[in-house]
């Protein structure tokens, strides 16, 4: 591959009070056997020792890292936001973004690399726990729907959306679709994204060799009258954040089915965490606030506004 400015890799790493984490993901990005040309770590105005770690440990000295200090905490999509901006302006071709938690396998940005042909196509890395995948991926093309082993994924597949943990968009496609929505703070933000990238009439591709290691998450099926709902256990705080962006993203493209699916999911979940999660009236509090928010298209960081922890 020619280092043009059009086939550059810029990795962008979003971090908020995990420089225990941040160092590991550090390591694994420059570990890669096809190496990045740039790295922007993205630091999220943390308050533990992220800053003096990156100094003490000689990161800042790397020629081709760069560390964008905000003063304040914009959330994992303002952090996004923001990196892919600095990165897209700094004349990089693809770019590659992750969490502060991803731990990429040595050769998985050359796996990612050998696949990501078309920059009018989104490709990601495929998040592992080992042998398992860290989430449930359903693949659309080849049609295999859900699927929990990491080796099942093929090598390249369409997919309905992508997380920002090993997301690789072009910046020409970034030109046409804008940059992620900051004002959803945090969660659905990629999806959103991904949406977007449809819509402008991308594909989104998962590439099934390149691997990134990261928590798994253990997700809840509920079947409630013939539907399955997924839920996840979460803080009252990042559940009005869940709630309200999902309702977000099916107000803006979803039509009816806003009031058919979304809405309804919604109150599926809401009766779910009164029966499986603690602290259930703030549980309760949360919802409703993502719900009046979601509704009404109201975005920001907005739980403090409400008051919940």
């Amino acid at each position: 591959m020619t280092h043009n400015a059009a086939s550059t890799i810029c990795a962008v790493v979003v971090t908020h009070n995990r420089s225990h984490l941040l160092e590991k993901a550090l390591t694994g990005l420059f570990a890669q056997t096809r190496r990045c040309d740039r790295i922007l770590v993205v630091d999220n105005a943390s308050t533990d020792n992220t800053r003096e770690m990156l100094s003490e440990q000689g990161w800042l000295d790397h020629l081709n890292l760069e560390l964008i200090a905000l003063q304040d905490n914009f959330g994992g999509a303002g952090g996004f936001a923001i990196g892919l901006q600095h990165a897209s302006a700094g004349g990089s071709g693809w770019i590659w973004m992750m969490d502060d938690d991803a731990e990429p396998h040595p050769t998985s940005l050359e796996a990612l690399m050998r696949q990501a042909n078309d920059p009018s196509c989104i490709y990601g890395s495929l998040a592992v726990n080992g042998p398992h995948t860290a989430w449930l991926t359903t693949v659309l093309d080849p049609p295999l729907g859900e699927l929990d082993m990491a080796d099942e994924i093929p090598d390249s597949a369409k997919v309905q959306s992508l997380p920002f943990l090993g997301f690789l968009i072009h910046s020409s496609l970034v030109a046409r679709i804008g940059l992620p929505d900051s004002d959803y703070f945090i969660a659905a933000d990629d999806v959103e994204y991904c949406v977007r990238a449809q819509k402008a009439g991308a594909s989104i591709i998962i590439v099934g060799k390149s691997r990134i290691e990261h928590p798994k998450s253990r997700p809840v099926h509920v079947h409630i009258l013939g539907r399955k709902v997924v839920f996840l256990s979460l803080p009252p705080w990042k559940r009005y954040y869940d709630t309200r962006n999902r309702l977000l993203i099916a107000r803006k493209y979803f039509g009816i089915r806003l009031f058919t699916q979304t809405i309804p999911g919604t109150l599926v979940r809401m009766f779910v965490a009164l029966l499986k999660e603690p602290n259930k009236l703030t549980q309760l509090y949360a919802f409703t606030a993502g719900l009046i928010d979601g509704l009404l298209g109201i975005k920001g960081k907005r739980h403090d506004t409400w008051g919940i922890r």
